[in-house]
C-alpha cells in the first residue's frame, strides 16, 4: 500500500505534473504554478496550487491577470479538497465550470512490476520516441488533433522513456514515464483500439516499471479520468490507489 502524501510530496506531484507535459512557458505566482501552451493537454494550460491551504481571491486576480495577458482564457486545475471551498464558490460567482473529474493515484514501482509480472514480455522502452509511437495516438479511435498535441507535449520532456508494444512493425501500445521530483510518473498510455483486452497496457506498465526501479525510483504516480474504468482495474492491479481527486475549472465567458 501506497503511503499518504504529505505536504511536500503534493508540491513534487504538482511539480512533477507540469515538467511532464513540458507547456511551453510557466510561471510561478504565490504558491501557485502557471503552465502556459498553446495545446489541448489541459494539464499543460491549466493553473495548479501547490499547497492545500485556502486562497485569496486577490490571488485569483492575479492568476486572471497573467492568462488574460498572453490573450489565453484561465483555467485552474483544482483538487476537491476542502481548504479550496471558498475558492470554488469564487470561480463559480465568476461563471467558471468545473469538468473532468480526474484521479491522482500512487503506488510503487516494485508493485506495479509484480502485479504486470504475469502480463507477457516486458514492453520495449526507449530514450526518445519513433514514429510508430506517434502514430498510435492518430489512430482509430483517438482525437488526432489532441493525439498530436500530447505527442509533442510528452517529447518535449527531458529525461523521459518511452514504451512500446510492437507487433508486425506497427506500435500496438505505448505510454511514457517522466522522472523528477523524486517521483517516477506515468503518462500517455494508449492501446490501438483493434487491440484492446489483451493485457498489451500491462506490458506497457511492468516495461516502464522495470526501467524506473534501474533508475532507483521506488515512488510512482498517475493520473486518470474518473470515468475510464477499465483503466482504473487496471492501476488497481497494479498497485495503484486514489489519493484525490481534482477538477478542471475555466472561465465560461473570456472577452477577446
Amino acid at each position: 500500500m501506497s503511503s499518504t502524501p504529505n505536504v511536500a510530496d503534493i508540491e513534487a506531484i504538482e511539480r512533477a505534473t507540469i515538467a511532464a507535459v513540458s507547456p511551453e512557458a510557466s510561471e510561478e505566482l504565490d504558491g501557485w504554478l502557471l503552465p502556459f501552451d498553446g495545446g489541448t493537454v489541459k494539464r499543460a494550460k491549466s493553473a495548479v496550487p501547490l499547497h492545500r491551504s485556502a486562497v485569496d481571491p486577490a490571488t485569483l486576480d492575479r492568476i486572471e491577470d497573467r492568462y488574460d495577458s498572453r490573450q489565453v482564457a484561465p483555467a485552474l486545475r483544482l483538487a476537491d479538497a476542502d481548504c479550496f471551498e471558498s475558492l470554488r464558490a469564487e470561480l463559480e460567482r465568476r461563471h467558471y465550470m468545473g469538468d473532468s473529474p480526474t484521479c491522482v493515484q500512487i503506488g510503487t514501482t516494485r508493485q506495479m512490476r509484480q502485479a504486470a509480472a504475469g502480463a507477457g514480455a516486458l514492453a520495449d522502452v526507449d530514450r526518445a520516441p519513433d514514429d510508430a509511437w506517434a502514430a498510435l495516438f492518430l489512430g482509430e479511435g483517438f482525437d488526432p488533433v489532441d493525439g498530436a498535441h500530447r505527442v509533442r507535449a510528452l517529447a518535449r520532456a527531458k529525461g523521459s522513456l518511452y514504451a512500446s508494444v510492437r507487433e508486425n512493425g506497427r506500435t500496438v501500445a505505448a505510454g511514457a514515464m517522466a522522472f523528477g521530483h523524486g517521483w517516477a510518473s506515468v503518462h500517455g498510455m494508449r492501446t490501438d483500439k483493434a487491440h484492446r483486452g489483451r493485457g498489451l497496457a500491462g506490458r506497457v506498465l511492468a516495461g516502464l516499471a522495470q526501467a524506473a526501479l534501474t533508475k532507483g525510483f521506488e515512488r510512482v504516480f498517475l493520473q486518470v479520468d474518473a470515468q475510464n474504468h477499465p483503466a482504473l482495474s487496471l492501476y488497481r492491479r497494479a498497485g495503484f490507489e486514489t489519493h484525490w481527486q481534482y477538477r478542471y475549472w475555466q472561465r465560461q465567458q473570456w472577452p477577446r
